[in-house]
């Protein structure tokens, strides 16, 4: 609610997000709510989790594509070290394969960059009060997953993308050198790289080719 009128119960609330901009913006948006109060902000994953350990956020505000650790990593550490901080995930991306990631790995909503302005805040005061925030477009992705879950999301089929990464990476590519290869980010390659992991149920790179050998995921050389 706008100041003057009735006052609701303070939302503590860290901005994360490698674009200072950004964050300055959404930090302005805030400020003019009552019930929500910015307590702090984190250009990275990394320094996310160390915000939330010592300011205790209601609700972390986190961005997916960042250097150091990205989002995906950053929202499945929280989940696990700070149950009662809830992750609202901002991005601009709309497409399944940054969605589900990051709903399976325990964030409590997902909001569209463009979007911006009522549904933010709309978004946080739903993640606070302990329910999910999805746009009506994720929503209906989220159902079509139920629907068509005929096996484990983990051993779900790789896209095409996440082939050449992960083919890449079998190679023992640094990110930086597929980036190059693939005519993409670093940032874009590490999400892909922490993807895979997540959908595998691996937990780091020598178990991540370890099983792409195994299973054939790859194509060897001779």
């Amino acid at each position: 609610f706008r100041k003057g009128l009735k006052r609701m119960p303070e939302i503590r609330v860290l901005l994360v997000d490698d674009h200072t901009i950004l964050r300055e913006g959404l930090r302005a948006l805030l400020s003019y709510y009552d019930d929500i109060r910015v307590v702090g902000e984190a250009q990275d994953g990394q320094e996310a989790l160390e915000k939330v350990g010592s300011l205790h956020p209601d609700v972390v505000l986190m961005d997916v594509a960042m250097k150091r650790m990205n989002g995906l990593e950053a929202t499945r550490e929280i989940r696990q070290k700070f149950p009662r901080t809830r992750v609202l995930v901002l991005s601009q991306h709309e497409d399944r394969q940054y969605v589900m990631p990051v709903l399976q790995a325990g964030a409590a909503g997902y909001i569209f960059k463009r979007a911006l302005g009522a549904d933010l805040l709309i978004a946080i005061r739903t993640v606070y009060t302990g329910e999910t925030y999805l746009p009506p477009s994720v929503s209906t992705m989220v159902m079509e997953a139920m629907r068509g879950n005929h096996q484990d999301a983990a051993k779900e089929a790789l896209t095409a993308r996440e082939a050449e990464v992960l083919q890449h990476i079998v190679a023992g590519k640094t990110s930086s050198q597929i980036a190059l290869a693939l005519s993409l980010s670093v940032k874009t390659v590490e999400w892909h790289r922490t993807n895979l992991m997540n959908k595998l149920d691996l937990h780091n790179v020598v178990d991540l080719v370890r099983y792409a050998l195994q299973e054939g995921l790859v194509q060897v050389e001779a």
